[in-house]
């Protein structure tokens, strides 16, 4: 699933073009087509077609793993989850397969969400609160600072893993980044969030916004066969390593699974002590 990192990159691509691709900002959609209706969390079709044809692409940001695109009075939302990507093409290329939906611009190029695995949703909506509401703060807020972020820590008692991945917590964390940023701090995935120090609390939140920085400075990573472009996945230290040595100490990565995730970590580096480290 694409995470922070990779839908930020999507999201710089889009407003600013590509190689071959014009930028989306002020682009006019022409017509759309809604060629998988379940992909189409709100509205229904008919009522999305007759919102959309005519609006404008004013901006094009994102919140945690969404993207946003902002037209006039309306708001378009949409979230990649497990296979989703965006491609924009000229109309005269041929359809590829696994198309769910087209905006159709009067440029001559179209926007299309590709999505072969199904679970990408898009909302045309009036106020986006409705859906992005519920989110916690981003990693990069000014506001979350590491006083603030060890208070959120130690007000559950859940393990780190899966409150980082939580993203009413914290939003664009997914299971890549949170490895990366649990090794960089030193954490054991299975620690307890109600036992983190405030000098570990600071250093996780660090890690966090170093290895979701570096990741965009790559353009996210391409480790399957959903997102390509970037080369994170060229400087992992423990996602997707298992039994390769710690680029820290050398002793071999393990993978477990928690919470039906799999789970990278250095069994030196991140030693599990249940007790905390106070």
């Amino acid at each position: 699933m694409p995470e922070l990192p990779e839908v930020e990159s999507i999201a710089n691509r889009l407003r600013q073009g590509a190689e071959h691709q014009p930028p989306l900002i002020g682009a006019r959609v022409l017509s759309s087509e809604v060629l998988w209706q379940k992909s189409l969390a709100h509205p229904s079709p008919e009522i999305f077609n007759r919102l959309v044809v005519g609006k404008t692409i004013q901006a094009i940001g994102r919140r945690g793993k969404f993207l946003i695109f902002e037209l006039e009075n309306l708001t378009l939302l949409i979230h990649l989850r497990m296979s989703g990507d965006l491609w924009v093409e000229s109309v005269e290329r041929p359809p590829a397969p696994h198309r769910r939906l087209i905006l159709n611009f009067h440029n001559d190029y179209r926007l299309t969400f590709h999505d072969p695995r199904k679970f990408g949703r898009v909302w045309l909506v009036e106020n986006p609160d409705h859906i992005l509401g519920e989110l916690g703060p981003e990693p990069f807020d000014s506001g979350l600072t590491a006083e603030v972020f060890h208070q959120k820590l130690t007000q559950v008692r859940r393990q780190l893993k899966p409150l980082l991945l939580d993203q009413r917590f914290i939003a664009g964390l997914g299971n890549i980044y949170t490895d990366e940023a649990l090794h960089c701090a030193a954490m054991h995935p299975l620690e307890l969030s109600n036992r983190v120090s405030p000098a570990q609390a600071a250093r996780l939140l660090e890690c966090i916004r170093a290895v979701l920085a570096e990741g965009i400075r790559r353009n996210g990573a391409s480790i399957d066969w959903v997102y390509r472009g970037g080369d994170f996945q060229n400087y992992f230290r423990v996602y997707k390593r298992a039994g390769l040595p710690c680029p820290v100490c050398g002793m071999p990565i393990q993978r477990i699974t928690i919470g039906q995730r799999g789970t990278h970590f250095c069994p030196n580096c991140q030693p599990f002590q249940p007790q905390g480290r106070g």
